[in-house]
């Protein structure tokens, strides 16, 4: 604390929590503001000076009491009683009373700020609202994301590295693909690969970090600093930047280096397709950190429906043979969407080296075989897109779901509805010493007739 103290008075804000101070703590406090309700009970120096203010009013500190609990005790409202109610809650109105008639003269300043040739404290009743509006949140939540995202360099750091990493593996297993019988299952494997690495790279990262952040966004939103909207649409926006620079830096090394169909336009929508996947995986790990109450949870359940997804995802299992009951499987599975998208940009076009009749001779025919033909990229942007909106707001709906929900207090008894008849109210005046009640003393008693020796407390 005397630490604290010292980076204050040298100019630096500081600002910590202290839960029930301790005498030595309270003792290097410089000023203190005491409220009830909302109300102003006392502002100004600390230490013996509160302590007098009270006593002027007959509310005196005992020697062996800590101050900061005789204050905390004065202005607390006490339950255990209807009676107590009252009369505690008549003993704050009085104290605010009193203290609201002496504002002009409080000198409420610090060494910093103190201004000897000004002694007037102006008091102004401002409606304040209590968050701004929608716009308003949006900005800085965006702000605040952007930082967060853009700040957070080992993570970033890692990312990248194992973006590199995957795609010079990859590259180097299907090195310089040819147009034999042979690559087609080649070209095949790759696109589903490059596919399911996007997805879990994208959901292992969000599914790691978001339950914890979700416990900071219900505090937060419990006190209602914001809504839920602008800090979804915050977070989505915030993080395109940055999680568009990973699938994009694996595009670039694994499309040249697996010789894939080789135009600008084509490694273009190559890009284009596992970025919007990575922000579909993304939107999937924060609708499972809302679903689970941990990291550790949302780790073991993420990778699990993930999996589910690889296997509909259009390489293991052809769509015109799934049962019916999993027939809407393949329509909600991103992975799937993205090995489409990939397949249509990669085998559109391609002609292939053929000996036999029986040879595949061009990329349709490798299409209709995937149950891919007929379809466009366009097609599978969108869904991945309805994908990606569908994860926001089912996320949205588990949080606000599960938000922090609080038993309502009930507001203490007015004095009108105290059954009791409450004494005309009169304004706290400051009392006179001898007025003070006499203390308690000890006495010592004269023995009983039977020569008992007893001990009892007079009180005069």
């Amino acid at each position: 604390m005397e630490t604290l103290r010292q980076l204050a008075q040298d100019g630096h804000t500081v600002i910590c929590s202290i839960h029930q101070p301790r005498g030595s703590v309270y003792a290097k406090f410089d000023d203190i503001v005491l409220l009830s309700g909302g109300s102003l009970i006392y502002a100004g120096p600390a230490r013996d000076e509160v302590l007098a203010y009270f006593s002027k009013f007959g509310y005196i500190c005992p020697d062996n009491v800590n101050p900061a609990e005789f204050l905390a005790d004065l202005i607390s409202i006490d339950y255990s009683s209807r009676e107590s109610v009252y009369s505690s809650q008549k003993r704050i109105n009085g104290l605010v009373e009193s203290f609201s008639e002496k504002i002009p003269e409080v000198l409420y300043a610090t060494s910093l700020v103190r201004d000897s040739s000004k002694t007037h404290v102006n008091f102004q009743k401002k409606s304040i609202s209590r968050k701004g509006g929608w716009w308003r949140q949006f900005r800085l939540l965006l702000k605040r994301a952007w930082m967060q995202a853009s700040r957070d360099g080992p993570t970033n750091k890692v990312r990248a590295r194992m973006s590199i990493a995957s795609a010079l593996i990859f590259g180097s297993i299907f090195w310089r693909m040819g147009r034999s019988q042979t690559s087609i299952q080649d070209r095949m494997g790759l696109l589903q690969v490059a596919a399911i690495n996007t997805a879990m790279a994208a959901l292992t990262k969000t599914v790691g970090v978001f339950p914890k952040e979700r416990a900071i966004v219900d505090r937060e939103r419990a006190k209602g600093s914001y809504a839920l909207g602008p800090y979804l649409l915050s977070k989505l926006i915030a993080e395109i930047p940055v999680g568009a620079a990973f699938p994009l830096l694996f595009g670039g090394i694994l499309y040249p280096m697996a010789r894939l169909h080789p135009t600008i336009s084509r490694f273009g929508k190559f890009c284009g397709i596992v970025t919007v996947e990575s922000f579909a995986a993304s939107a999937m790990g924060l609708t499972v950190g809302a679903m689970v109450p941990t990291t550790e949870a949302a780790l073991a359940l993420g990778p699990s429906l993930m999996t589910v997804f690889i296997v509909f995802g259009g390489s293991y299992v052809n769509s015109d043979n799934t049962p019916i009951i999993f027939r809407w499987i393949p329509r909600v599975s991103l992975i799937r969407w993205a090995f489409q998208g990939l397949s249509i940009n990669e085998f559109s076009g391609l002609q292939f080296e053929h000996q036999k009749t029986f040879d595949v001779q061009s990329g349709e025919q490798v299409l209709e075989r995937l149950s891919f033909g007929g379809s466009r990229i366009g097609d599978t942007i969108t869904a991945q897109s309805r994908i990606l909106m569908f994860w926001y707001y089912t996320t949205y709906l588990l949080l606000e779901k599960n938000k922090p929900k609080y038993q309502r207090l009930e507001p203490p008894p007015r004095l009108k509805d105290i059954e009791e008849e409450p004494e005309e109210e009169a304004k706290l005046q400051p009392v006179k010493d001898d007025d003070l009640p006499e203390p308690i003393q000890q006495v010592e008693s004269p023995p009983s007739d039977e020569g008992a020796n007893q001990k009892e407390m007079l009180v005069q």
